[in-house]
């Protein structure tokens, strides 16, 4: 079929051409945009799973639902290298700025939002943000300590009495959320504590790994109850067939019923790897009916291309101590591995496989989802280092 035709869209945040399975998460940052529309405070929302799930693309989705609700948003990605970690400070408080631009225009300035950009313009000059477009000075002893606790709580301080007099909030939408420098996670996580106790219009809404709730609660033990926590996983059958198929109806094409279900099977309900053989199937087919001999071809050739790109991005960062590591996990089928058998199967000690087992979860590739136990961050990566041993 033309490939110009082709419905899907693997990729990192991209969002799918038909959107399933989510409708509860997204109802819920509605009803949280509609409490505060009528001034009542909610918890903010986070979401954790593997990777290939569709955070990104529902972060995404929040942050349309809070832009139509005229919020001021910021976008942030956390990283991981300390060059990056300075980066994101600088980005929050560029995009700061440039998100202020919300509070003035089409609306009038008046006192409460000259404040706000005021402290916005100290908070700026402290940690590199851009200059604010209009000729605002900065606060005087707001917002401008340089210690990034006390500066951004003052900062959404001062923001609150402009957000509720244009009815609107601040959104913070944080992707890799894990992997945060522990100061600027721990002032956000202060001032989120902080917005809850007064009602502030402030919510962080983050995006992450599986181990991700951890990391919030090893940083402040009162996160676990400044979010509603959303496990997100693989679609059901039910909806990843409609994410299959509906896409490639909507074209003019079908699917077989037999086609439809190995794809959906080999992806194991896993949006990217769905968008991966759909994309395949289409671009194998010779017509607009979609057979199992094409369906088995594309998840041939999907995991040629998941081979060749998604799993090489982790596989390629590990060193050879730690691929040996990751090559005893395999052997796990998918499940999670005790550590004590790692250490079996290396034939070593295992405290001796601690830096291993640390440098793998820094690096994103593995999580620790209860004591003694890993796992790895992105679904059927034991298949891909199986394959790996065997060429």
């Amino acid at each position: 079929m033309l490939s110009e035709l082709n419905p899907y869209s693997p990729g990192s945040g991209l969002t799918p051409p038909h959107l399933v399975g989510r409708q509860d998460e997204i109802d819920a940052f509605d009803l949280l945009v509609a409490r505060n529309r009528g001034g009542r405070h909610s918890r903010a929302i986070v979401l954790h799973g593997l990777r290939g799930v569709g955070k990104t693309v529902l972060l995404n989705q929040f942050r349309d639902q809070a832009d139509r609700a005229e919020w001021l948003i910021v976008d942030l990605e956390g990283q991981a290298s300390e060059s990056g970690q300075e980066a994101v400070r600088r980005k929050l408080a560029r995009e700061l700025a440039l998100a202020a631009r919300r509070l003035y225009r089409g609306k009038g300035m008046t006192e409460k939002v000259k404040q706000a950009l005021s402290t916005i313009r100290s908070f700026g000059i402290s940690f590199g943000g851009a200059s604010l477009e209009v000729g605002i000075e900065p606060a005087i002893g707001r917002a401008d300590s340089g210690r990034i606790e006390v500066d951004f709580e003052e900062l959404i301080e001062d923001l609150v009495p402009a957000l509720k007099e244009r009815d609107s909030a601040f959104g913070l939408f944080i992707d890799e959320m894990q992997d945060l420098e522990p100061e600027l996670l721990t002032a956000l996580l202060s001032a989120q504590h902080r917005a809850g106790q007064r009602g502030w219009p402030f919510f962080v809404i983050g995006a992450g790994l599986p181990n991700l709730p951890s990391t919030l609660s090893a940083a402040r033990s009162y996160a676990e109850r400044l979010f509603s926590y959303r496990e997100i996983g693989a679609l059901d059958e039910k909806s990843a067939t409609d994410a299959l198929v509906v896409p490639a109806k909507r074209q003019g094409a079908e699917y077989d019923v037999d086609a439809a279900e190995l794809i959906v099977g080999a992806s194991g309900g896993y949006p990217y790897y769905l968008q991966t053989y759909g994309q395949a199937a289409w671009e194998l087919a010779l017509d607009r009916r979609i057979t199992k001999e094409d369906a088995t071809a594309a998840i041939q050739r999907g995991n040629e291309e998941l081979d060749m790109g998604f799993f090489p991005a982790r596989w390629d960062r590990a060193t050879p101590g730690e691929r040996n590591y990751l090559a005893a996990m395999a052997e796990d089928a998918g499940n999670p591995s005790q550590t004590s058998e790692l250490a079996s199967r290396l034939k070593t000690k295992p405290q001796s496989l601690s830096p291993v087992r640390q440098s793998l979860i820094e690096k994103g590739i593995i999580y620790v989802p209860d004591r003694g136990l890993v796992a790895f961050t992105v679904p059927n990566m034991n298949d891909f280092v199986s394959r790996q041993l065997q060429d």
